[in-house]
């Protein structure tokens, strides 16, 4: 009998597998505060094959409340298989002169959104997010309007990993930066036996059909915890620059490959 599936587990009608096969379609709301820390540990961060942005201790911090579906829109019916949250750390760099951003540290709450991440070249691990939900009815909800405010928080491991608060003051005329450049991560795929990987690999992360609501700016209060699997606190915030709120939709069909890795560097 013929297995089949994207993912595992494989099955004879391929429906048991954690992702499905691309194009993702993607709607999400976005909550996000950029801050500088310190170059060194950023480039401590990048691949040989990157070099440190022109802003080289920019990052940015993103909690991201997501509904991502497969082509046939399937998921929306069974909101289990297409809604999770996310929190991201994403640096700048430069590519061949060219800039670029990279996702050092993402945690998600969903197995498969960890799974596509893995695909996708970003770094994901388990998580516990929570983010502020903006509702048009009601007293429990914050209005898109100066004054309000949005947070959000990330836990993993029985540890707290970060906690944001935004202001909103006023829509933004520029938007975030930081993570604006194409994203270019690792695909690593350990071998089953030995130190070599089987897959190393620089990959920009691509998209289409991106569709961008009103950005909200205004000011951004960080936490980056300790005693975290990470170290953290090498890239913790040293100037606190702005927050942003807002709504965000894009495709993806795949990344390209862009370089190979070294993979005797890593033995």
């Amino acid at each position: 009998m013929t297995l089949r599936g994207y993912t595992a587990p494989l099955s004879p009608d391929g429906r048991a597998a954690i992702v499905p096969h691309p194009p993702w379609h993607y709607s999400g709301d976005f909550l996000i505060a950029e801050y500088r820390t310190d170059p060194d540990a950023v480039a401590a961060l990048l691949p040989a094959e990157l070099e440190p942005a022109e802003d080289p201790g920019a990052v940015a911090a993103i909690f991201a409340d997501w509904q991502s579906t497969s082509e046939d829109l399937h998921e929306l019916v069974d909101p289990i298989q297409s809604q999770y949250h996310e929190f991201f750390l994403v640096v700048g760099a430069r590519f061949e002169g060219t800039p670029v951003s990279r996702c050092v540290y993402i945690w998600v709450d969903k197995d498969f959104a960890m799974y596509r991440g893995w695909i996708q070249g970003f770094p994901k691990k388990l998580g516990s997010i929570h983010i502020t939900r903006l509702f048009a009815a009601g007293k429990a909800t914050p209005k898109l309007h100066a004054g309000a405010r949005f947070g959000a928080t990330c836990t993993a491991n029985d540890r707290q990993i970060a906690r944001l608060v935004v202001t909103l003051e006023h829509v933004s005329e520029s938007g975030p930066t930081v993570n604006d450049p194409p994203m270019h991560n690792t695909r690593h795929f350990p071998a089953a036996s030995g130190d070599r990987p089987d897959v190393f690999e620089l990959v920009r992360a691509g998209g289409r059909d991106r569709d961008l609501g009103v950005i909200w700016e205004g000011t951004a209060e960080l936490r980056l915890y300790e005693h975290t699997l990470e170290d953290l606190q090498a890239i913790a915030p040293r100037e606190m620059l702005r927050g942003y709120r807002f709504s965000f939709g894009y495709t993806v069909d795949g990344v390209d490959v862009v370089a190979q890795h070294d993979r005797e560097a890593q033995t």
